[in-house]
């Protein structure tokens, strides 16, 4: 088997826990592999600020991937080291089509998460600092966003119906009862950004273990060399992938991570 030389982790549904911590059991696994000289990198759906906190807290240095790829941010200086926006050619009729018709919507502009003063809160995140409200999305910068969230079923039916044929990427995800779809430039995508993050370090993608639980994870797993998918996916995303590890609540990254990378000496240590 080949070593393993970096590992890209997924956080919600992943690495995070349903109450979105790291388990011990996790966060002791990264230990032990950053020990032995692997890097890790965090690749999310998420804006800057969550991703970066947890790779800080984790003893993480390398890069953080967010927004679903569209975004890369160097944790320690701060640096943008990749960006690709929505077109503001699709995203500004988007945006519009949304107020006008009370379509719930995030924008994310300059690292922070916008949305219509009243709009409802789907998620306790969306409290946080970095999500901020305003009167009319008129009152944004005007500058190409980052990704857009369109958030609940009724918002993720509009996009289907009125939007799917503009050249962007559209991330259909569903937890529970709750829809949603991110829309990025086509061009952002987890995959790419983990495969352009490798070349920079000069790490081959069969060296790259991955680990995901969702539909925009699964070109990630396919790419890397070891692509591991969460038992709690969805169906379509479990048939997807060859390999599969325990569900987020019960240390499903640990495990991906003591028989990939570690292996059995460190299986034997942690018995």
């Amino acid at each position: 088997m080949v070593s393993i030389e970096l590992i890209a982790l997924d956080l919600d549904g992943t690495l995070l826990d349903t109450h979105e911590q790291v388990s011990e059991v996790n966060r002791a696994a990264i230990t032990a592999a950053l020990a032995e000289g692997v890097r890790i990198v965090l690749v999310t759906g998420r804006g800057v600020e969550a991703p970066s906190q947890i790779a800080r807290n984790l003893g993480i240095a390398l890069p953080v991937i967010c927004c679903h790829g569209a975004l890369t941010k160097d944790v320690q200086t701060g640096r943008t080291i990749g960006h690709i926006p929505v077109p503001i050619t699709y995203a500004k009729p988007m945006i519009e089509y949304a107020e006008t018709n009370g379509i719930d919507v995030a924008v994310y502009v300059e690292e922070r998460f916008y949305r219509v003063r009243g709009a409802r809160r789907y998620m306790s995140d969306m409290r946080s600092p970095e999500w901020n409200e305003v009167d009319s999305f008129r009152d944004l910068p005007a500058v190409a966003p980052t990704f857009m969230r369109f958030l609940g079923r009724d918002a993720a039916d509009a996009v289907r119906q009125r939007f799917a044929r503009l050249p962007l990427h559209f991330k259909f995800e569903t937890w529970g009862e709750f829809e949603e779809c991110a829309v990025t430039s086509r061009e952002a995508t987890k995959r790419h950004a983990l495969e352009n993050l490798c070349k920079t370090y000069g790490i081959e993608r069969e060296k790259v273990l991955a680990i995901g639980d969702s539909r925009n994870d699964v070109p990630m797993l396919r790419w890397a060399g070891v692509g591991v998918v969460m038992a709690n996916a969805e169906p379509d995303v479990l048939r997807s992938i060859g390999h599969v590890t325990s569900g987020n609540d019960d240390d499903g990254v640990a495990h991906a991570i003591e028989r990939y990378v570690l292996k059995r000496e460190y299986r034997e240590r942690s018995a």
